[in-house]
This record gives structure tokens, sequence and C-alpha cells, in this order.
């Protein structure tokens, strides 16, 4: 474990006294399990893009007609 001291207003250093009152827990343990939290996500995430961007890619359809022209597309009743 590493100690880090932390700059708070006196306002912010109030509210996580509290908050750290009510979940039976000091402000640097609470910070360190934020923090811990946080990271876990961010390395989630990274996973997750690294699984998303490591599929192969494919054809958008697998049909051989062509896209329908952008005037096909907008002309409809409810556009007019």
């Amino acid at each position: 474990m590493k100690n880090v001291t932390i700059t708070l207003d006196e306002e912010t250093a109030r509210w996580a006294r509290i908050q750290a009152a009510r979940r039976n827990t000091s402000v640097s343990r609470m910070l360190g399990e934020v923090l811990q939290e946080m990271r876990d996500l961010e390395e989630q995430r990274g996973t997750a893009a690294e699984r998303f961007l490591g599929r192969p890619t494919g054809p958008l359809r697998e049909t051989d007609m062509p896209y329908p022209d952008r005037e096909s597309l907008y002309d409809r009743p409810l556009l007019r």
C-alpha cells in the first residue's frame, strides 16, 4: 500500500468524511475503492474495445443487389 496526500476544499473534505462515516470506513479507504473501481472500468472498456476492433469485418449485406440511391430513399410521402 502507498500513502498519497490529496488536497480538498473544506466543503468537499467534510462531505467525504460524512460519506466515509456512513459507510463505516475511512476517507482514505473510500477513495482507494473509488479509484480501484475507475481503474477496473477503464480496463474493461479497453478489453471490450480490443475484442470489438479485433473482429473481422464483413460485407454489410449478403445479396448482390445495389444499394438504393438517395432520391429513392427520400422520395416518400411523409417527407413531402
